[in-house]
């Protein structure tokens, strides 16, 4: 058995085989109703596609219509709270998983308590244990635990994408360690070439630096980190590492001091122009590499040296306390768990959690589901740096670029994040 296969089969344990037929719940009618849905997916990525069939599929067996609206990651991260609390709530939407985000809108009784519905539809069956955890919140919004509030029916993970042509016409091979890793980065340096194509004003950059952390963590650090099972020293080796890491690759070169000011958005198009030959980030932009990478052949690697990588199960659809059609958005999520939807995510590029491995036939999204197999396997999910508090995505990101920036060093600004970090958990625990 293949490695994807071991993943896809361990995933889908309890799935519905390869039936196209509505769940065992029963068909939900929804003549006459409309679900207003959101997500942040382009057209073209995994779950885009997977989910556009979804809608045809959930439209046909309901009678119910589908208003779609896509939103941004930003807009739905920044305004949940507020849309969420008011009549312009939408009946489900993608949502970030983590106590920061999923967490904190169960919290605060914004999210619809999903236990009746995993039992209906048996989802919980269809979700390996370790990609439920995100899943379930307790009272204060700690993820592992407690009710479920979201249900997520792909994988991510983050991992190097690198341009073949530049690292063969540069002679670089694929670096297995650290040093291997930035003598890569020099080679490309000292060709004229900022090897990493980055953004500090947004997540790419806060991931690297939490990557960096994990070639020097244990699970323990991650536990403590995350789920708040002791003390983090944030002067410790760990984020004292990364920290340095971060400034001396931006001294040297290696990340442009204009990533400061640029988006995800601008990084990922830096790679896909062949600008940059390295872009450090997640799963989720696979497909659109494969559709809009014209100009050269790229390929992936987990970050060398290191068993942990920043990864999770993927996004959830979340249901809003207060939607007004509760039992057609979980009709709408069970279709998306269905073998024949999840195909399309693994055929496209994304990593399905209720697959038949025999269903997924494309060889690049076989290679990219055996990456995270690699890291599920090794224990090596450490999930995301933002995660522990509601504020700290904005505060990593502000203390980054304040380091980028040069006006504060190493320690001052894991002095000011570890404050941040402390003040926010207290908050949660109150």
């Amino acid at each position: 058995m293949t490695a994807a296969a071991a993943l896809l089969t361990g995933c889908a344990s309890g799935s519905t085989g390869g039936s196209t037929s509505a769940s065992s719940a029963g068909p939900v009618d929804g003549t006459g109703k409309t679900l207003t849905l959101w997500d942040f997916e382009s057209d073209t990525s995994a779950m885009g596609i997977a989910w556009n069939e979804a809608i045809k599929v959930f439209e046909k067996e309901t009678g119910a219509k589908v208003k779609f609206e896509a939103k941004s990651f930003e807009q739905i991260r920044s305004t949940a709270s507020q849309v969420l609390n008011s009549d312009q709530a939408p009946d489900i939407l993608e949502y970030n998983k983590g106590n920061a985000t999923a967490g904190l809108l169960a919290s605060q009784g914004l999210l619809s308590n999903l236990d009746d519905y995993v039992s209906q539809y048996g989802w919980d069956a269809k979700l390996a244990p370790s990609l439920q955890t995100t899943a379930k919140y307790d009272e204060n919004g700690i993820m592992g635990s407690g009710s479920w509030y979201g249900v997520p029916n792909y994988g991510e993970f983050v991992e190097a994408y690198y341009n073949k042509d530049m690292f063969a016409k540069y002679n670089v091979a694929i670096p297995t360690t650290q040093a291997e890793f930035e003598a890569a980065l020099k080679t490309f340096k000292d060709a004229g070439i900022t090897p990493l194509a980055e953004s500090a004003a947004e997540y790419p950059l806060g991931q690297l630096w939490y990557q960096l952390a994990l070639t020097k963590a244990d699970r323990s650090f991650v536990n403590d980190y995350q789920l708040y099972t002791g003390d983090v020293d944030w002067q410790g080796k760990e984020l004292t590492y990364a920290t340095n890491t971060i400034k001396d690759w931006t001294d040297k070169g290696y990340i442009s001091k204009d990533a400061t000011g640029t988006k995800a958005e601008d990084a990922g198009t830096a790679f896909i122009a062949g600008t940059n030959p390295i872009f450090f980030s997640g799963s989720w932009w696979y497909n659109r590499f494969t559709t809009e990478i014209k100009g050269f052949d790229f390929g992936t690697f987990l970050y060398p040296g290191a068993t942990m990588s920043p990864g999770s199960s993927g996004n959830m659809w979340v249901v809003p306390e207060k939607a007004k059609n509760k039992d057609l958005a979980a009709a709408f999520i069970d279709i998306t768990m269905r073998p024949e939807i999840q195909a399309l995510i693994g055929n496209n590029g994304g990593v399905p959690v209720a697959a038949n491995a025999s269903d997924i036939t494309d060889p690049k999204s076989q290679e990219l589901i055996a990456n995270f197999n690699t890291l599920t396997a090794r224990d090596g999910i450490g999930f995301y740096p933002d995660w522990p508090t509601p504020t700290f995505y904005d505060q990593l990101n502000a203390g980054l670029q304040e380091l980028m920036n040069g006006t504060k060093s190493s320690k001052d600004v894991l002095t000011e994040l570890g404050t941040e970090y402390n003040d926010g958990i207290k908050d949660i625990k109150k």
